[in-house]
């Protein structure tokens, strides 16, 4: 009997994807995964012998696995899908959540084609074509008993429709990224599947520790309504949110996580 109900557990476990997941946003986002019981699989480009304590940390909260891979890179985000599904054997949620900042803020006219491939690339034909496998791999799987296959949460950026004239392939990922949330949730709302995208404003990172001091005094000036930095946390509760089953009657929402930027104001 006691085993009948072990089995039966074990079988409605569920397995989330997030790339960049060992780091900033991406670690807050798999920490509270984990913390509401899936089971996380990791894509990031660091070794991951240099990852061992955190990743050591993170299993004491739920089973996580890593795989080491450029999102940019066909085989590896191939690589990544197949070993996560050779691990646990099925799918149910994809965080599309890593990117990467120009490596030099440049004027537009003089922004380098090597910077906006390598932008894009990333941010966004990553995303495009690992939602794709995860999607390919998902309609094969039933419909749960809660009514859905899974779920996609793309996380983009206030960037998306506010202008950063030294980063236009930024902007023009993240406008993309969100652009891709509206075109799945249309695609694959028959399928049981809600897309949601997550828009963070300005987020306590490495990425913008070097533009603290520009940030800390815009925080103060009054940019945003809610007068902080963000912190990874914030947007990783706005995933558990979406994730959550909770709002399955709003696909193609966007979640504003930026302390009331969006905001407009006179």
């Amino acid at each position: 009997m006691n085993e009948s109900k072990e089995n039966t557990a074990e079988s409605l476990f569920k397995v989330a994807l997030v790339s960049g997941g060992a780091r900033g946003i991406g670690l807050a986002i798999t920490r509270r995964l984990l913390q509401d019981g899936f089971r996380v699989a990791i894509l990031g480009t660091r070794p991951p012998e240099q990852l061992s304590p955190l990743l050591q940390s993170l299993a004491t909260s739920g089973p996580v696995r890593y795989t080491q891979g450029n999102l940019a890179d066909h085989g590896d985000r191939q690589r990544f899908v197949a070993e996560t599904m050779a691990d646990w054997g099925r799918v149910d949620c994809l965080v599309n959540n890593a990117g990467v900042a120009p490596l030099q803020r440049a004027d537009f006219l003089e922004m380098s084609e090597e910077s906006y491939d390598r932008v894009m690339a990333i941010n966004l034909k990553g995303p495009v074509f690992l939602t794709q496998l995860f999607t390919d791999q998902l309609l094969r799987q039933a419909i749960r008993p809660d009514g859905l296959r899974g779920t996609i949460v793309n996380i983009s950026s206030i960037s998306a429709d506010t202008v950063s004239t030294n980063r236009t392939e930024y902007c023009l990922s993240k406008a993309g990224l969100s652009m891709l949330t509206q075109v799945l949730a249309a695609r694959l709302a028959d399928e049981g599947v809600p897309v949601y995208e997550v828009r963070p404003g300005v987020i306590q990172t490495d990425m913008t520790a070097l533009v603290q001091e520009r940030y800390e005094k815009l925080i103060a000036e009054g940019l945003f309504p809610i007068r902080r930095w963000g912190q990874p946390e914030d947007v990783a509760n706005a995933v558990g949110l979406l994730v959550s089953g909770q709002l399955t009657y709003a696909t193609g929402e966007c979640l504003h996580i930026d302390g009331g930027f969006h905001i407009r104001r006179l």
